[in-house]
């Protein structure tokens, strides 16, 4: 035997109302991260990378050959550098981060 409960119509209507809510915002906030995430993996040039966390070139591909930071080869001479890489660097190594 299977419990029943009987609810009111009000209290029915309110349920599914947030129910809904509830899923709206779920599906928003999925959406979100998957941009996010695609905005995360971008692979910036040494110039953009150099700029996006304040930089010059040479201090940056010091950084990738000490091991500081990984790098993406983009051709047999060029690397690229993923944006999230470039945003954990300045926490992890305690740097201020320089408006570009």
């Amino acid at each position: 035997m299977q419990p029943a409960y009987i609810v009111p119509a009000a209290e029915w209507d309110s349920l599914t109302a947030r129910l809904a809510r509830l899923e709206a915002a779920e599906t928003a906030r999925l959406a979100t991260t998957a941009e996010d995430d695609a905005h995360a993996n971008e692979v910036l040039t040494v110039r953009q990378a150099a700029a996006h966390i304040g930089l010059t070139p040479e201090q940056l591909r010091r950084a990738r050959r000490a091991g500081k930071l990984q790098g993406v080869r983009l051709n047999e001479k060029d690397f690229g550098y993923r944006r999230r890489d470039l945003d954990a660097y300045p926490r992890r190594y305690h740097r201020a981060t320089q408006a570009a």
